[in-house]
């Protein structure tokens, strides 16, 4: 796991990780323990998504992928793809897929088709784009970096909206896997 250096007292630096705070602060993710900021966003046809109606039916496994920074990222290609291949598994476990797509509005939603296709999301898996980075800035991911876009993050939320995992990676890798999402899920029976 890398850390984010985010205080420096002249003692060296304090580490933070979204999963060891029971709360959301300030101009961070929100992390264990928080209520998960509800939004709406659309998927590419223009169908609304909104985070609280799938809470309510079934805990949600949110991912937030890198989006379009300039080319279709291969390492968000990989884990969607364990993802899609785990599907049966997060179903049975009851859980819903939420994937978030960010990016520029201008040709967002050609370049989320693009990296959906041939992917076959199965019903219980949601894929929606954040134009504009609306919904990143809310959760504070947004990697304010030349060429990126969001980072990579997996929240699996409880029914009641609670926050129960929470991962953000501050590299391009260290991605959650469907074997993590699937003990935690496990966790809410």
């Amino acid at each position: 796991m890398r850390f984010l250096p985010v205080i420096a007292l002249g003692i060296g630096i304090l580490p933070l990780i979204a999963a060891d705070r029971p709360s959301n602060s300030g101009n961070l993710p929100p992390g264990v323990g928080a209520a998960a900021p509800d939004f709406t966003l659309k998927t590419p046809e223009g169908d609304p998504v909104t985070l609280s109606k799938l809470t309510s039916q079934s805990p949600v496994v949110l991912i937030v992928l890198r989006g379009w920074p300039g080319y279709q990222c291969p390492i968000c290609t990989k884990q969607v793809g364990q993802f899609v291949a785990k599907s049966k598994e997060i179903e049975k476990a009851g859980g819903t897929l939420l994937l978030v797509y960010p990016g520029p509005s201008d040709d967002l939603k050609a370049h989320a088709e693009e990296f959906r296709t041939g992917k076959n999301l199965p019903p219980n898996f949601h894929f929606v784009i954040d134009p504009d980075y609306t919904f990143t800035n809310q959760y504070h991911l947004r990697w304010n970096e030349k060429n990126e876009t969001a980072y990579p993050s997996t929240f699996v939320i409880d029914r009641s909206g609670t926050i129960r995992y929470a991962h953000t990676s501050h590299t391009h890798a260290d991605r959650t896997t469907p074997e993590t999402v699937m003990e935690e899920l496990g966790k809410l029976k």
